[in-house]
């Protein structure tokens, strides 16, 4: 019977709480967001990082004239450079909604540019029996950037829904 006395304060507990949880799941996506998004720009400017990226960027029809203009490493800094521009975008949440749309609107082309070599850069482990099977090489690497995506479309939405878009 004590089930059926609960009081006003009882039956909003759980929604308050989750609430509460919510809140720091929000924070940590948006923040975890931005740690990965710099921490894989600061590796651009490493030479393990831009051989690793020379055979995705070289097989992808949207992306492979780059190395026509610029060398291996310099494209590697270069996306580096626009990483971690991307990160600080969305980082300035607390300070501009509009900045962090900017820079989640440009993660998500990103996202979609990157998964986009699922496509066009061998990645399906041949000795599993190819497709669905992902190498640990390419495909393994690059399908984390769906859980990105996500994190980065989430980002791009709540900024837009703020109300805090105009400048004070």
């Amino acid at each position: 019977m004590a089930l059926l006395n609960w009081s006003d304060a009882d039956r909003r507990r759980p929604v308050v709480n989750g609430v509460r949880v919510q809140v720091v799941g929000e924070i940590i996506l948006r923040y975890g967001l931005v740690l990965v998004i710099a921490w894989i720009g600061l590796m651009k400017f490493t030479e393990y990082e831009a051989k690793g990226l020379q055979p995705l960027v070289a097989h992808s029809p949207l992306m492979s004239w780059m190395y026509g203009i610029v060398t291996v490493r310099q494209f590697s800094d270069a996306l580096g450079v626009f990483e971690i521009s991307i990160a600080i975008l969305i980082g300035l949440r607390h300070w501009s909604a509009k900045a962090s749309a900017v820079g989640s609107a440009v993660a998500v082309l990103m996202f979609l540019t990157t998964l986009s070599f699922l496509f066009s850069t061998p990645g399906w482990e041949p000795s599993l029996g190819g497709f669905p099977a992902l190498s640990g090489a390419v495909g393994q690497f690059i399908i984390k950037d769906v859980v990105l995506l996500g994190a980065a479309i989430w980002s791009l939405g709540e900024a837009l829904t703020s109300g805090r878009l105009s400048a004070p």
